[in-house]
Protein backbone atom coordinates (compact mmCIF):
# COMPACT_ATOMS: atom_id res chain seq x y z
CA UNK A 1 0.00 0.00 0.00
CA UNK A 2 1.54 3.44 -1.14
CA UNK A 3 2.56 5.49 1.91
CA UNK A 4 3.49 9.33 1.76
CA UNK A 5 5.38 9.29 4.57
CA UNK A 6 9.05 10.26 3.94
CA UNK A 7 12.55 11.47 6.13
CA UNK A 8 14.18 14.26 4.36
CA UNK A 9 17.76 15.32 6.13
CA UNK A 10 16.39 13.29 8.91
CA UNK A 11 13.71 15.06 9.29
CA UNK A 12 10.87 11.95 9.65
CA UNK A 13 7.36 13.85 8.06
CA UNK A 14 4.10 11.87 7.68
CA UNK A 15 3.31 13.43 4.20
CA UNK A 16 5.50 15.82 2.18
CA UNK A 17 2.70 19.08 2.32
CA UNK A 18 4.60 21.19 4.44
CA UNK A 19 3.23 25.05 5.47
CA UNK A 20 5.48 27.54 3.49
CA UNK A 21 6.87 30.44 5.36
CA UNK A 22 4.37 33.46 5.38
CA UNK A 23 0.86 34.58 6.82
CA UNK A 24 -0.03 30.07 7.35
CA UNK A 25 2.48 30.42 10.28
CA UNK A 26 2.61 33.39 11.50
CA UNK A 27 1.79 32.47 15.04
CA UNK A 28 1.35 29.46 17.36
CA UNK A 29 -2.61 29.00 17.08
CA UNK A 30 -2.09 29.40 13.50
CA UNK A 31 0.95 26.37 13.68
CA UNK A 32 -0.86 24.17 15.76
CA UNK A 33 -4.19 24.45 13.59
CA UNK A 34 -1.69 23.26 10.71
CA UNK A 35 -0.42 19.95 12.89
CA UNK A 36 -3.93 19.04 14.25
CA UNK A 37 -4.96 19.23 10.19
CA UNK A 38 -2.54 17.10 9.30
CA UNK A 39 0.54 18.76 7.48
CA UNK A 40 3.81 17.15 7.51
CA UNK A 41 5.90 20.12 8.49
CA UNK A 42 5.25 23.85 9.51
CA UNK A 43 7.91 26.42 8.23
CA UNK A 44 7.05 29.49 10.67
CA UNK A 45 6.47 32.78 9.51
CA UNK A 46 9.96 34.44 8.93
CA UNK A 47 11.39 36.11 12.58
CA UNK A 48 14.35 38.68 12.67
CA UNK A 49 16.25 39.63 15.96
CA UNK A 50 14.82 43.13 16.01
CA UNK A 51 11.05 43.22 14.86
CA UNK A 52 10.88 47.02 15.70
CA UNK A 53 11.48 47.99 11.95
CA UNK A 54 8.66 45.76 10.38
CA UNK A 55 5.31 47.58 10.07
CA UNK A 56 2.92 45.98 7.65
CA UNK A 57 0.01 47.77 5.57
CA UNK A 58 -2.67 47.39 4.61
CA UNK A 59 -4.59 46.46 2.27
CA UNK A 60 -1.65 44.54 1.35
CA UNK A 61 -2.78 41.72 -1.10
CA UNK A 62 -4.22 41.91 -4.63
CA UNK A 63 -5.54 39.48 -6.38
CA UNK A 64 -6.14 38.14 -10.17
CA UNK A 65 -9.14 36.29 -11.59
CA UNK A 66 -9.63 34.02 -14.41
CA UNK A 67 -11.62 35.73 -17.12
CA UNK A 68 -15.05 34.72 -16.17
CA UNK A 69 -14.14 35.79 -12.75
CA UNK A 70 -14.41 32.29 -11.26
CA UNK A 71 -11.22 32.04 -9.66
CA UNK A 72 -8.13 33.34 -8.05
CA UNK A 73 -5.07 31.73 -10.80
CA UNK A 74 -2.74 34.86 -9.15
CA UNK A 75 -2.33 36.78 -6.07
CA UNK A 76 0.39 39.73 -5.57
CA UNK A 77 1.43 40.63 -1.89
CA UNK A 78 3.43 43.18 -0.13
CA UNK A 79 3.38 41.60 3.27
CA UNK A 80 6.87 42.03 5.53
CA UNK A 81 8.47 39.32 7.62
CA UNK A 82 7.04 38.46 10.93
CA UNK A 83 6.06 41.99 12.94
CA UNK A 84 6.44 39.78 16.19
CA UNK A 85 8.78 40.11 19.11
CA UNK A 86 11.67 37.75 18.58
CA UNK A 87 11.47 37.13 22.44
CA UNK A 88 7.73 35.94 21.56
CA UNK A 89 8.37 33.52 18.51
CA UNK A 90 11.35 31.86 20.92
CA UNK A 91 8.39 31.21 23.20
CA UNK A 92 6.35 29.56 20.93
CA UNK A 93 8.43 27.61 19.43
CA UNK A 94 9.40 26.06 22.41
CA UNK A 95 5.40 25.82 23.58
CA UNK A 96 4.75 24.00 19.70
CA UNK A 97 7.57 21.58 20.81
CA UNK A 98 6.10 20.63 24.05
CA UNK A 99 2.66 20.19 22.55
CA UNK A 100 3.88 18.60 18.87
CA UNK A 101 7.00 16.37 20.06
CA UNK A 102 7.26 14.72 17.40
CA UNK A 103 5.71 16.69 14.55
CA UNK A 104 8.79 19.37 12.03
CA UNK A 105 8.48 22.80 12.87
CA UNK A 106 11.16 24.85 10.69
CA UNK A 107 12.41 28.23 11.85
CA UNK A 108 12.43 30.49 8.84
CA UNK A 109 15.50 33.63 9.46
CA UNK A 110 16.50 36.67 8.13
CA UNK A 111 18.98 39.04 9.58
CA UNK A 112 21.54 41.70 7.90
CA UNK A 113 24.60 41.49 6.29
CA UNK A 114 26.15 40.33 10.09
CA UNK A 115 28.20 37.45 11.42
CA UNK A 116 27.10 38.09 14.98
CA UNK A 117 23.40 38.57 14.01
CA UNK A 118 23.21 35.07 11.75
CA UNK A 119 24.62 33.22 14.44
CA UNK A 120 22.93 34.69 17.38
CA UNK A 121 19.23 33.92 15.48
CA UNK A 122 20.49 30.74 14.36
CA UNK A 123 21.67 29.99 18.43
CA UNK A 124 18.80 30.96 19.76
CA UNK A 125 16.00 29.16 17.68
CA UNK A 126 18.16 26.06 18.03
CA UNK A 127 17.80 26.60 21.74
CA UNK A 128 14.13 26.60 21.12
CA UNK A 129 14.02 23.15 19.62
CA UNK A 130 13.21 24.42 16.57
CA UNK A 131 13.50 20.64 13.98
CA UNK A 132 15.05 23.03 11.06
CA UNK A 133 15.96 26.01 9.76
CA UNK A 134 15.34 27.90 6.35
CA UNK A 135 17.46 30.96 5.75
CA UNK A 136 14.86 33.55 3.73
CA UNK A 137 17.24 34.88 0.79
CA UNK A 138 14.28 35.37 -1.31
CA UNK A 139 11.96 37.93 -0.05
CA UNK A 140 11.21 40.24 -3.07
CA UNK A 141 10.12 43.19 -1.26
CA UNK A 142 10.53 44.92 2.05
CA UNK A 143 13.85 45.66 4.31
CA UNK A 144 15.93 46.07 1.01
CA UNK A 145 17.22 49.10 2.94
CA UNK A 146 19.15 46.65 5.08
CA UNK A 147 20.13 44.48 2.29
CA UNK A 148 18.03 41.60 3.86
CA UNK A 149 15.81 38.82 1.82
CA UNK A 150 16.36 38.67 -1.95
CA UNK A 151 18.61 41.46 -1.97
CA UNK A 152 21.22 38.69 -0.61
CA UNK A 153 20.01 36.17 -2.23
CA UNK A 154 20.96 37.38 -5.48
CA UNK A 155 24.47 37.99 -4.76
CA UNK A 156 26.12 34.36 -4.77
CA UNK A 157 29.24 35.67 -3.28
CA UNK A 158 27.27 37.38 -0.30
CA UNK A 159 25.44 33.96 -0.17
CA UNK A 160 28.22 31.69 0.12
CA UNK A 161 29.52 33.41 2.92
CA UNK A 162 26.44 33.84 4.81
CA UNK A 163 25.29 30.18 4.66
CA UNK A 164 29.06 29.00 5.81
CA UNK A 165 28.57 31.50 8.90
CA UNK A 166 25.28 29.83 9.72
CA UNK A 167 26.46 26.36 9.11
CA UNK A 168 29.26 26.52 11.21
CA UNK A 169 27.44 26.55 14.58
CA UNK A 170 24.02 24.97 13.05
CA UNK A 171 23.24 21.24 14.29
CA UNK A 172 20.14 20.80 12.72
CA UNK A 173 19.31 20.87 8.83
CA UNK A 174 19.74 24.22 7.10
CA UNK A 175 17.41 24.92 4.01
CA UNK A 176 18.40 28.13 1.77
CA UNK A 177 15.45 29.59 0.69
CA UNK A 178 15.81 30.77 -2.90
CA UNK A 179 14.50 34.07 -5.13
CA UNK A 180 13.63 33.26 -8.78
CA UNK A 181 13.94 36.94 -9.61
CA UNK A 182 17.42 36.09 -10.85
CA UNK A 183 18.44 34.38 -14.47
CA UNK A 184 20.01 31.51 -13.60
CA UNK A 185 18.66 30.07 -10.35
CA UNK A 186 21.63 27.50 -10.10
CA UNK A 187 24.03 30.19 -9.34
CA UNK A 188 22.72 31.04 -6.25
CA UNK A 189 21.77 27.59 -5.01
CA UNK A 190 24.98 26.19 -6.04
CA UNK A 191 26.47 28.79 -3.34
CA UNK A 192 23.75 27.89 -1.02
CA UNK A 193 25.05 24.22 -0.92
CA UNK A 194 28.52 25.06 -1.08
CA UNK A 195 28.05 26.78 1.82
CA UNK A 196 27.00 23.83 3.87
CA UNK A 197 23.43 24.01 3.75
CA UNK A 198 21.91 20.76 3.42
CA UNK A 199 19.00 21.61 1.27
CA UNK A 200 17.20 24.24 -1.08
CA UNK A 201 14.20 25.78 -0.66
CA UNK A 202 12.45 27.33 -3.92
CA UNK A 203 11.10 29.57 -5.15
CA UNK A 204 9.78 32.29 -3.30
CA UNK A 205 7.41 34.77 -5.10
CA UNK A 206 7.77 36.80 -8.22
CA UNK A 207 8.46 40.44 -8.15
CA UNK A 208 5.15 41.96 -9.81
CA UNK A 209 2.52 44.62 -10.16
CA UNK A 210 -0.77 43.05 -10.26
CA UNK A 211 -2.44 45.67 -12.63
CA UNK A 212 -3.94 49.47 -12.19
CA UNK A 213 -7.23 50.26 -10.99
CA UNK A 214 -8.63 51.90 -14.62
CA UNK A 215 -10.82 53.94 -12.65
CA UNK A 216 -9.00 55.44 -10.05
CA UNK A 217 -5.91 55.15 -12.12
CA UNK A 218 -3.72 53.50 -9.05
CA UNK A 219 -1.89 50.53 -9.45
CA UNK A 220 -2.73 47.74 -7.06
CA UNK A 221 -2.92 47.20 -4.07
CA UNK A 222 -3.55 50.30 -3.45
CA UNK A 223 -2.34 52.23 0.11
CA UNK A 224 -2.78 55.96 0.44
CA UNK A 225 -3.38 55.85 -3.04
CA UNK A 226 0.30 54.56 -3.57
CA UNK A 227 1.59 51.18 -3.70
CA UNK A 228 5.18 49.27 -3.82
CA UNK A 229 5.98 46.25 -6.18
CA UNK A 230 4.94 43.03 -4.40
CA UNK A 231 5.79 39.05 -4.79
CA UNK A 232 3.45 37.23 -7.12
CA UNK A 233 2.25 33.91 -5.86
CA UNK A 234 -0.46 31.54 -6.73
CA UNK A 235 -1.67 28.66 -9.89
CA UNK A 236 0.10 31.08 -12.32
CA UNK A 237 3.35 30.71 -11.23
CA UNK A 238 3.26 27.04 -11.27
CA UNK A 239 5.37 26.27 -14.54
CA UNK A 240 7.72 29.04 -13.65
CA UNK A 241 8.70 27.06 -10.16
CA UNK A 242 7.98 23.78 -12.24
CA UNK A 243 11.37 25.38 -14.39
CA UNK A 244 13.27 25.89 -11.46
CA UNK A 245 12.19 23.10 -9.50
CA UNK A 246 14.18 20.66 -12.88
CA UNK A 247 16.90 23.14 -12.80
CA UNK A 248 17.62 22.80 -9.24
CA UNK A 249 17.71 18.79 -9.02
CA UNK A 250 19.79 18.39 -12.10
CA UNK A 251 22.02 21.12 -10.10
CA UNK A 252 21.99 18.93 -6.96
CA UNK A 253 22.51 15.68 -9.41
CA UNK A 254 25.28 16.61 -10.98
CA UNK A 255 27.14 18.48 -7.81
CA UNK A 256 25.37 17.85 -4.52
CA UNK A 257 23.80 14.34 -4.31
CA UNK A 258 21.80 13.67 -1.62
CA UNK A 259 21.00 17.50 -1.09
CA UNK A 260 17.05 18.02 -0.60
CA UNK A 261 14.86 20.24 -2.79
CA UNK A 262 11.85 22.04 -1.23
CA UNK A 263 9.77 23.12 -4.05
CA UNK A 264 7.25 25.65 -3.99
CA UNK A 265 5.23 27.15 -6.16
CA UNK A 266 1.43 26.97 -6.91
CA UNK A 267 0.69 23.96 -5.17
CA UNK A 268 -3.39 23.21 -4.77
CA UNK A 269 -3.32 19.42 -5.81
CA UNK A 270 -1.90 16.60 -4.90
CA UNK A 271 -1.27 16.13 -8.95
CA UNK A 272 0.52 19.56 -8.50
CA UNK A 273 2.86 18.09 -5.97
CA UNK A 274 3.16 14.97 -7.97
CA UNK A 275 4.90 17.10 -10.63
CA UNK A 276 7.11 18.26 -8.58
CA UNK A 277 8.12 15.25 -7.02
CA UNK A 278 8.61 13.76 -10.54
CA UNK A 279 11.12 16.68 -11.13
CA UNK A 280 13.18 15.82 -8.21
CA UNK A 281 11.41 18.04 -5.11
CA UNK A 282 11.18 15.95 -1.94
CA UNK A 283 8.65 17.99 -0.36
CA UNK A 284 5.80 20.70 -1.15
CA UNK A 285 5.67 24.36 0.22
CA UNK A 286 1.83 25.53 0.10
CA UNK A 287 1.11 29.00 1.37
CA UNK A 288 -1.54 30.96 -1.19
CA UNK A 289 -3.36 27.29 -1.18
CA UNK A 290 -4.15 27.55 2.38
CA UNK A 291 -5.48 30.93 2.14
CA UNK A 292 -7.19 30.22 -0.57
CA UNK A 293 -8.96 26.63 0.65
CA UNK A 294 -7.58 26.62 4.59
CA UNK A 295 -5.74 24.36 6.47
CA UNK A 296 -7.91 21.27 5.98
CA UNK A 297 -6.80 21.57 1.89
CA UNK A 298 -4.04 19.16 2.95
CA UNK A 299 -6.21 16.53 3.40
CA UNK A 300 -7.27 16.26 -0.43
CA UNK A 301 -3.71 16.74 -1.58
CA UNK A 302 -2.86 13.96 0.28
CA UNK A 303 -5.81 12.07 -1.29
CA UNK A 304 -4.87 13.11 -4.82
CA UNK A 305 -0.82 12.47 -4.52
CA UNK A 306 -2.08 8.99 -3.13
CA UNK A 307 -4.36 7.85 -6.04
CA UNK A 308 -1.73 9.16 -8.49
CA UNK A 309 0.93 6.91 -6.62
CA UNK A 310 -1.87 3.82 -6.93
CA UNK A 311 -2.37 4.54 -10.62
CA UNK A 312 1.10 4.01 -11.35
CA UNK A 313 2.16 1.40 -8.36
CA UNK A 314 4.23 3.57 -6.51
CA UNK A 315 4.73 2.57 -3.13
CA UNK A 316 6.64 5.82 -1.85
CA UNK A 317 7.77 9.02 -3.07
CA UNK A 318 11.27 7.71 -3.37
CA UNK A 319 9.66 5.18 -6.39
CA UNK A 320 9.02 8.24 -8.35
CA UNK A 321 11.30 11.19 -7.08
CA UNK A 322 13.03 12.88 -10.15
CA UNK A 323 11.53 10.29 -12.57
CA UNK A 324 10.74 12.78 -15.25
CA UNK A 325 14.20 14.65 -14.89
CA UNK A 326 15.72 12.65 -18.15
CA UNK A 327 13.36 13.68 -20.74
CA UNK A 328 14.49 17.14 -20.63
CA UNK A 329 17.34 18.05 -23.23
CA UNK A 330 18.53 20.54 -25.72
CA UNK A 331 17.00 21.92 -28.24
CA UNK A 332 19.28 21.05 -30.63
CA UNK A 333 18.94 17.63 -29.43
CA UNK A 334 15.10 17.38 -30.25
CA UNK A 335 15.97 18.72 -33.50
CA UNK A 336 18.17 15.89 -34.02
CA UNK A 337 15.87 13.39 -32.49
CA UNK A 338 13.37 14.64 -34.76
CA UNK A 339 15.15 14.72 -37.95
CA UNK A 340 15.76 11.02 -37.34
CA UNK A 341 12.79 9.77 -36.55
CA UNK A 342 11.59 11.69 -40.23
CA UNK A 343 14.31 10.20 -41.52
CA UNK A 344 13.08 6.83 -40.99
CA UNK A 345 9.42 7.79 -41.72
CA UNK A 346 10.24 8.93 -44.96
CA UNK A 347 9.92 5.50 -47.34
CA UNK A 348 6.62 5.18 -45.68
CA UNK A 349 5.35 8.94 -46.30
CA UNK A 350 5.96 9.14 -49.98
CA UNK A 351 4.39 5.45 -50.01
CA UNK A 352 0.96 6.88 -48.70
CA UNK A 353 2.00 10.19 -50.37
CA UNK A 354 -1.39 9.03 -52.68
CA UNK A 355 -4.02 8.72 -50.01
CA UNK A 356 -2.46 11.67 -47.13
CA UNK A 357 -1.93 14.40 -50.24
CA UNK A 358 -5.43 15.63 -49.11
CA UNK A 359 -4.81 16.12 -45.41
CA UNK A 360 -3.46 19.21 -44.42
CA UNK A 361 -0.05 18.73 -42.46
CA UNK A 362 1.62 20.04 -39.61
CA UNK A 363 3.35 23.06 -40.72
CA UNK A 364 7.57 22.51 -40.80
CA UNK A 365 8.97 25.94 -41.80
CA UNK A 366 7.38 29.77 -40.67
CA UNK A 367 7.05 30.37 -44.48
CA UNK A 368 4.23 28.10 -44.38
CA UNK A 369 2.01 30.01 -41.67
CA UNK A 370 -0.89 31.39 -43.08
CA UNK A 371 -3.13 34.10 -41.76
CA UNK A 372 -6.13 33.20 -42.92
CA UNK A 373 -5.92 30.12 -41.01
CA UNK A 374 -3.72 31.01 -38.03
CA UNK A 375 -5.89 29.93 -35.16
CA UNK A 376 -6.35 26.14 -36.44
CA UNK A 377 -2.10 26.19 -37.39
CA UNK A 378 -1.63 27.29 -34.11
CA UNK A 379 -3.73 24.49 -32.60
CA UNK A 380 -2.28 21.73 -35.12
CA UNK A 381 1.11 22.76 -33.31
CA UNK A 382 -0.42 22.20 -29.71
CA UNK A 383 0.54 18.57 -28.05
CA UNK A 384 -3.15 18.78 -26.83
Amino acid sequence: MATLETTVDGLRLPNPFVIASGPPGTNLRVIKRAFAEGWGAVVAKTVSLDASKVVNVGPRYAKLHSSDQSEVIGWENIELISDRPFETWIDEFKECKDVYPDRVLIASVMEEYNRDAWCEIIGRCEEAGVDGLELNFSCPHGLPERKMGSAMGEDPEILLEVCSWVNEIATVPVWAKMTPNVTRVEDPSRAALAGGCEGISAINTIRSVMGVDLETLRPLPTVEGYTTPGGYSSRAIKPIALRMTMEIAQLIRAEFPGRSLSAIGGVETGEDAAQFVLLGADTVQVCTGVMKFGYHHVGKMCDGLLAFMDKHGFESLSDFRGRSLEFFTTHAELVRMQGERKARQAAEKEAAAAVAGSVKTMLASDGEWDGDDFVQQSEDLAAN
